[in-house]
């Protein structure tokens, strides 16, 4: 079951409710952010409402209206039980635009959608990606619709039985998976690559970095291979370990289990931190 709002109104899944010529849909010109919420309450929804903003201004897009998007959120959040685990999605694109690269004057389009949320197993399997994450590119550092490159890095990653891949950048350096952010831990140290390598600055990863002794670093190619332990993070997994790197198994260890304890205690305590 899918809950959807569209430009000002609740829509019908199956009933037509975007212009075929939104450039979000012609050529992925838009921005979009992936929440968690339980309880009916949207986790850290300031932080992604700020990564938005920052997203569609880095783009050339216009600030998104953030009283329409907070309101758009509890219109749709409003018809969903409250007792289930919800994913909800906001997707701000540039709008009407000619078939083409260059955009138009018209207003952009904002679409807001929620569905239960998928459940993650205990432990993630990753595989390392043969494609670069390209570091210099310009759209590092925004969360945009143009996702094809992950969409078929997965899809590689599960035909070798995985359930995410990790991509490296365009100097070999650990970046991060197609929907999360990866940490490694080495000698007892929680640590994950730093901006600098390509990666997005997801939600997740930036609590625990402030919620737990997890730092950045620099970090090469092997670094996810000869971790002693590793795990993913991102808005709807929180903090995932991983059980499994190329099919070679690694352990979850007590440092992982720490960071998620610590995690989930500070999530109870404050749901928009």
């Amino acid at each position: 079951m899918t809950t959807l709002w569209v430009d000002g109104r609740l829509c019908d899944p199956d009933e037509p409710s975007l212009s075929a010529l939104d450039h979000g849909f012609t050529v992925g010109d838009g921005v979009f952010e992936t929440l968690k919420v339980v309880r009916g309450v949207p986790f850290a929804l300031t932080r992604h409402l700020d990564r938005l903003e920052r997203s569609a201004t880095g783009l050339g897009l216009r600030a998104p209206d953030r009283d329409r998007v907070r309101a758009a959120c509890e219109a749709v959040l409003s018809a969903c039980p409250h007792d289930e685990v919800w994913r909800l999605r906001i997707t701000y694109s540039a709008g009407r635009g000619p078939l083409g690269s260059d955009r138009s004057d018209t207003l952009p389009t904002l679409v807001v959608a929620a569905s239960p949320a998928t459940a993650w197993a205990s432990g993630a399997a990753v595989a390392i990606a043969p494609w670069p994450r390209n570091e210099r590119g310009p759209l590092v550092g925004l969360k945009t619709t143009s996702y094809a490159d992950n969409v078929v890095a997965l899809a590689w990653a599960h035909e070798r039985g995985a359930s995410e891949a990790i991509m490296l950048n365009t100097r070999g350096r650990l970046c991060e998976g197609t929907g999360s952010n990866v940490f490694v831990v080495v000698d007892g140290q929680a640590l994950t690559p730093a901006l600098s390598s390509g990666c997005l600055a997801g939600i997740t990863r930036q609590l625990v970095l402030e919620w737990t002794d997890a730092r950045e670093a620099d970090l090469d190619a092997d670094a996810l291979r000869k971790a002693s332990e590793a795990f993913l993070t991102s808005s709807t997994r929180d903090v995932q370990p991983i059980a499994m790197v190329d099919r070679a198994e690694i352990p979850i260890g007590p440092v992982t289990q720490d960071v998620q304890r610590v995690f989930t205690e500070c999530c109870e305590a404050d749901p928009d931190p």
